[in-house]
């Protein structure tokens, strides 16, 4: 299992940007754009693990895991 898989990302539709755009909250804002859902997640996955790698390589700690806060499960909650 990759490091960023305990990091919740999300890939949804821009009504204003009329785009699919991914973030990955506690590591990288609005960070990929496309037409294509799948591509714009396979784009944010690879975005994450270089921002995770980078924090390891320069000695940084890296941002509290998402996933194992269960914020997933609370924002289906939300919903």
């Amino acid at each position: 299992m990759k490091e960023s898989a305990n990091y919740l990302k999300i890939v949804a539709w821009s009504d204003e940007d009329q785009c699919f755009i991914g973030q990955c909250p506690g590591v990288i804002g609005p960070c990929c754009h496309g037409d294509d859902e799948t591509a714009v997640y396979a784009e944010l996955c690879d975005i994450v693990d270089e921002w995770l790698e980078l924090w390891k390589n320069e000695g940084k700690p890296l941002p509290q895991p998402t996933y194992e806060q269960k914020i997933a499960q609370f924002l289906a909650n939300a919903a």
